[in-house]
């Protein structure tokens, strides 16, 4: 049967006219895209830190927040993203997240001081919290799920490409050009981008008619709660009023969003009785530890390269891309296996093999380590995570009807990315314990440990993914 003949058979939508054709080629390249740009400004910031403190003369707590205002804004509000498009349209919002986040990335890069720079950082992580958990939405709705391993193993490569090339492109412009320049690189690809997401992609609704906005305001709350904690524990300690206050009202917000969408809510946002299916549940507690792992310990091995082995932060992106560019390489086909034999072994592979490089990276952090001997454990940690993306976003989207399927990949969302959040926080927590950055010597001896921590959470999530259901039993 033609797409043609497909689409004539596509009921029409109360008074609206029937939807173009899904046009699977443009959907994968315009969602990928849009994962990339999102995935990329998590990193691409880091390496622009010395030249940002020295154009603004810019405190400790200011650089920390161009990064943390992004990553929480981002963790906070992708659930409330998902909903707006499943309630008002997932091309409309992905157009709409699209046009805010590249016109933050362009007050980024005309910011004249730190606090223009955190505001426009803020806004542009409200972008990113729409665009992503789309992308995942419209793959889901564009493909039938036999297909879908395939297609979310392209988005898996390329948003980890976002993560490979933050390191490198951020030192690369930085020392070629300016700071201003990691910003404004988004710009002309987000104005590229508007017009062909407007024409190609296929409107699709989720199944609510109304949104929920008292589970969206508690849901927010939340999560902005359990994210604050862990971004201010660093400076303000785990036992300070602030961060044990914020970590109480978050739980407690949740709590009571729970409550709500089980109970009070006519239209919930989140349908809790997904989390009986352990496809589901399996699928995004992997997601929130694999994150932990892989974004912890990416926080320490960027600093390692440079602080532990001398190498400019170009030099130290280049070298760690045999790590970070490996899901674009084994994401594609592990997304397609994953079809094939269900995503189970592909979640409990890839989080023993990321879990076995760091360990063994961790085992070779010691002074006077050649970069020949780290080579081995970081392509076993890459090709390990590169298993987990799309098997994890395969899992989640093929556990709930396509209705949901927005919804469940802004669950997925949240949680990777307070896992990131807590897995930065338990490694400075652990490198603060064990080292310092006194001397070479002090750093080493705290990331060591730190980047242990970081396999034993990679470990911990394979014991989760122990727990999936076979693909026998899924079907």
């Amino acid at each position: 049967m033609t797409e043609a003949t497909e689409a004539l058979e596509v009921p029409l939508r109360e008074t609206h006219a029937p939807p173009a054709p899904p046009h699977r080629v443009w959907t994968v390249a315009l969602a990928g895209l849009g994962a990339l740009l999102c995935a990329l400004d998590i990193v691409v910031v880091s390496t622009a830190l010395p030249a940002l403190q020295a154009d603004f003369g810019a405190s400790l707590s200011e650089l920390e927040w161009t990064i943390n205002a992004y990553n929480l804004v981002f963790a906070c509000l992708t659930l409330t993203g998902a909903a707006l498009g499943d309630r008002f349209g997932r091309r409309r919002m992905y157009v709409t997240g699209l046009a805010v986040f590249t016109l933050a990335s362009a007050a980024a890069g005309l910011a004249g001081d730190s606090g223009q720079l955190i505001a426009a950082r803020v806004v542009q992580g409200a972008g990113a919290a729409v665009l992503l958990p789309l992308t995942l939405t419209l793959i889901s709705e564009a493909f039938p799920a036999e297909k879908r391993g395939v297609a979310i193993g392209v988005w898996g490569g390329v948003t980890g490409l976002g993560v490979a090339a933050g390191p490198v492109l951020g030192g690369a412009v930085t020392e070629g050009l300016s700071w201003q320049w990691i910003f404004w690189l988004n710009v002309p690809l987000g104005l590229v981008m508007l017009p062909l997401a407007a024409r190609k992609l296929t409107e699709s609704f989720g199944p609510r008619p109304q949104l929920d906005i008292v589970g969206l305001v508690l849901a927010a709350v939340g999560l902005t709660g359990l994210a604050w904690a862990p971004v201010r524990a660093p400076e303000a300690g785990w036992g300070s009023v602030e961060v044990l206050a914020t970590l109480a009202v978050g739980i407690a917000f949740v709590a009571a969003f729970l409550r709500w969408e089980h109970k009070g809510a006519r239209y919930p946002m989140l349908r809790l009785a997904h989390f009986k299916d352990r496809r589901f549940s399996t699928a995004n507690a992997a997601a929130f530890l694999g994150f932990a792992s892989l974004i912890g310990a990416l926080f320490m091995i960027t600093q390692f390269f440079q602080t532990g082995l001398g190498y400019d932060p170009l030099e130290a992106g280049v070298r760690i891309l045999v790590w970070t560019a490996t899901p674009l390489l084994i994401s594609p086909v592990a997304g397609a296996l994953a079809d094939r034999y269900g995503t189970r072994p592909f979640m409990l592979a890839g989080l023993l093999l990321q879990g076995i490089g760091l360990a063994l990276l961790a085992w070779r952090v010691e002074p006077g380590v050649g970069y020949d001997s780290l080579v081995g454990p970081l392509i076993v940690a890459g090709v390990g995570i590169s298993m987990v993306f799309p098997s994890v976003a395969n899992a989640v989207t093929s556990a709930v009807p396509l209705g949901d399927a927005g919804v469940a990949a802004g669950v997925n969302n949240a949680l990777r990315e307070l896992g990131g959040v807590f897995g930065v926080a338990v490694a400075a927590a652990i490198f603060t314990t064990y080292g310092g950055y006194g001397s070479r010597t002090d750093f080493l001896d705290g990331c060591g440990p730190a980047l242990w921590a970081a396999a034993g959470i990679a470990a911990v999530g394979a014991v989760v993914a122990v727990f999936a259901p076979s693909r026998a039993a899924a079907e």
